[in-house]
């Protein structure tokens, strides 16, 4: 099950990536405008919500069935277990809330320009958050993981 857990949540990322600048990218050039807020709009933001949650909750049950799970003064002393106890952990789920309640005030705002930016700023923050929170190769904290 690890290994089916670890690939998912690694080739899940890419398409979490693309969604999010994605609609981001469209967010951003038609907030300006006077474009209106389609179903189209709509549903792009909405598949980058989902998909996010979804890496969210493969990434929680990779976590649990990892075996990295100790008491937390334990992992506090390993830096590789520390990152994903505690910080690869939690900027995952403040990037995710953040897409989340971009997500909700963008549905609620009248405006069309007033989803635009909400979807826009809350999704790229979101995404800046999520990208400084992911282990990537190149990082030197004793596990990057591989670029797939």
């Amino acid at each position: 099950m690890y290994p089916m857990l670890i690939h998912s949540h690694s080739g899940l990322r890419w398409v979490v990536l693309l969604l999010l600048l994605a609609a981001i990218f469209n967010a951003g050039t038609k907030m300006g405008g006077k474009a209106s807020y389609t179903d189209r709009d709509k549903k792009l933001g909405l598949f980058a919500l989902i998909f996010s949650h979804l890496q969210l909750v493969v990434g929680l049950a990779l976590y649990f069935v990892s075996g990295k799970v100790l008491p937390i003064g334990e992992a506090m002393g390993d830096k590789v277990l520390r990152y994903f106890a505690v910080e690869h952990m939690t900027m995952m789920i403040l990037g995710v809330a953040l897409i989340t309640i971009g997500y909700s005030r963008a549905k609620r705002k009248s405006g069309d320009a007033a989803k635009f930016k909400t979807t826009f700023w809350f999704y790229a923050l979101g995404l800046l958050i999520i990208l400084a929170g992911i282990p990537w190769p190149f990082l030197y904290i004793g596990y990057g993981s591989a670029w797939f």
